[in-house]
């Protein structure tokens, strides 16, 4: 039986030149612990792509380490994250912003289409007893995106809800494990997406995208890149051979390479959605990016398994469908028709 599959973006295979980038590196020998030339030339790449001056790179191996220790450059233990009620950091990492942020909580609110607005923002920080030393303090926003169930947040939604955060001087962190995805979304450029929306530190993610094991931090504000490089070395995320890691990001930057594979992953979903929302099928979320949130009962989902399409399974009554760079239009075609079989029985 033929199986295809839509489980997640992480379970595709390493896109070429990637792959390629770690077998050229992988010559002759080169300075440990990110002294190499390839390192220093990712710094570089950034600045470029990121068309930022100053901006500072660091390679790390998972988003959960992205994530953490972006947070915590910029959270004292004593304050806290404020991020939207479904965002990642704070129901799929295991507590480590708070394990790497010196016990820093995180404080998830509500938010239409599954992200903060600056109504919810507002009233959430209205709550808070400043000052007071029994509550914890806000102290930065973190948006994810897109969203964990596939939304994104506009230019204006951004600017929008940092300027709320910006009364209260709160620092801005994104978690951009999917950032290609939102950019070739909003068709904007990636300083716009960042630094210019009044970000300081961003998780950049390469992974799902098509990259082996390779993340990065950017950070766009110097205070808390000089305090990453004492918190990457402490968390073991100064790896050895850097040099796979920045060659692999290298590459992923270069040449539009993590564009092309996140517009593969946005039109292939929008082929998806479009197929089912012809044959009925209602959605949790609107399909901005690569991941689709099909309403089905548990019969329609045991035969689509049973055809072969691979998935996950959020509960009562939702499934998850995640393209990647490596869905193919085939791959749809099967999902649509597997779709069509299992609702007519």
């Amino acid at each position: 039986m033929t199986t295809i599959e839509l489980r997640s973006d992480n379970t595709a295979a390493v896109v070429p030149e990637i792959l390629a980038a770690v077998v050229a590196a992988n010559h002759g020998t080169a300075l440990a612990y990110g002294g190499d030339e390839l390192t220093e030339r990712l710094e570089s790449v950034v600045r470029d792509v990121f068309e930022h001056p100053t901006a500072r790179v660091f390679p790390v191996t998972s988003g959960t380490a992205a994530n953490a220790l972006s947070l915590s450059a910029l959270c004292p233990p004593w304050g806290s994250v404020v991020c939207h009620e479904s965002a990642h950091i704070l129901n799929s990492e295991c507590a480590s912003t708070s394990l790497l942020g010196g016990g820093a909580a995180i404080r998830g609110i509500a938010g239409d289409d599954f992200r903060i607005t600056p109504e919810s923002l507002q009233d959430a920080l209205d709550g808070i007893r400043w000052g007071d030393p029994h509550h914890s303090q806000p102290r930065v926003l973190s948006f994810t995106q897109p969203t964990d169930m596939g939304t994104i947040y506009s230019l204006d939604d951004i600017a929008s809800v940092v300027a709320v955060g910006k009364t209260r001087s709160l620092h801005v962190h994104i978690d951009g494990a999917r950032l290609a995805n939102a950019l070739v979304a909003l068709d904007c450029s990636a300083a716009d997406l960042t630094w210019r929306s009044g970000v300081d530190v961003l998780s950049l993610g390469a992974t799902k995208n098509g990259a082996l094991s390779a993340e990065a931090i950017v950070a766009f504000d110097e205070r808390a890149a000089e305090e990453l490089v004492y918190r990457t070395k402490r968390a073991g995320h100064v790896t050895s051979k850097m040099r796979f890691q920045s060659a692999q990001l290298i590459a992923y930057l270069g040449d539009r390479t993590w564009l092309r594979t996140a517009a593969n992953a946005n039109a292939r979903m929008a082929d998806l959605a479009a197929g089912l929302s012809k044959l009925g099928v209602e959605f949790a979320n609107r399909p901005d990016v690569n991941m689709l949130f099909p309403i089905v009962d548990d019969n329609v989902a045991d035969q689509l398994e049973a055809a072969g399409l691979l998935f996950y399974r959020m509960g009562r009554g939702t499934i998850r469908l995640v393209t990647s760079w490596q869905t193919t239009e085939e791959d749809i075609e099967g999902a649509l028709a597997a779709f069509e079989a299992a609702l007519g029985a």
